[in-house]
Parts: structure tokens; sequence; C-alpha cells
């Protein structure tokens, strides 16, 4: 199966952690909350899958385009 990079679309702050290692994900499931100019904005599944790596943690700052997650 294929490695899918989920990235950041925008620069913030990870609020939220919804989803854990191991977990089955459908397109669109809500992966990661981030926080932005006070804003909640979820960062959804682009594909089915199973979730393989997080690579954030709550209250982390992440930038534009940097990979939240993995799917395979």
């Amino acid at each position: 199966m294929a490695r899918i990079e989920v990235e950041s679309e925008i620069a913030g702050s990870v609020w939220k952690v919804v989803v854990q290692v191991g977990d089955s994900v459908e397109v669109g499931d809500v992966l990661i909350i981030l926080e932005s100019m006070k804003m909640e904005i979820p960062v959804e599944s682009p594909s089915a899958g199973t979730v393989a790596e997080i690579l954030v943690a709550p209250e982390d700052a992440v930038e534009e385009d940097q990979v939240l997650a993995v799917l395979n």
C-alpha cells in the first residue's frame, strides 16, 4: 500500500491529535486539529488507510507544508 504523507495547509500549532497509530481512517476523517489565529482548523485524511505515524504532539508549532502524519 502507498505511503501517504498528510501535510499542514497552514502555519500554527497543534491543538489536538484525534487519531492514534494503528487507527483505520476514511477520506475526510479528522486526524489532527490545528490552531491558527484563534481558529481551529481540522486536518482531514486525504484517503482511506491506516495511521502509520503521527509526527506531532499537542502544542507543537507547525509550518505550512510540514508533514504531520503518515498513512498506509
